[in-house]
C-alpha cells in the first residue's frame, strides 16, 4: 500500500481544539515536522480535515 508524507506547514495556534487533536493524532508536533503514514481512508479523512495546515506527498 502507498504511503503519505505529511508535513505540518502552518501553526495550530488559532485552530479549533478538534483540528489540534487531529494534528496530534497524525503524529505531528511542531511546525515543519513530518511523519510517514499508510494511505488509508482514515488517514485521508484526517488530512482532509486539516488540509489547510498540512502538505501531503506520496512516498
Amino acid at each position: 500500500m502507498a504511503q503519505l508524507k505529511i508535513t505540518l506547514v502552518k501553526s495550530v495556534i488559532g485552530s479549533s481544539e478538534r483540528q489540534r487533536n487531529v494534528v496530534k493524532a497524525l503524529g505531528l508536533k511542531k511546525t515543519n515536522s513530518s511523519v510517514v503514514q499508510e494511505d488509508t481512508p482514515t488517514i485521508r479523512g484526517m488530512v482532509n480535515k486539516v488540509s489547510h495546515l498540512v502538505s501531503v506527498e506520496e512516498v
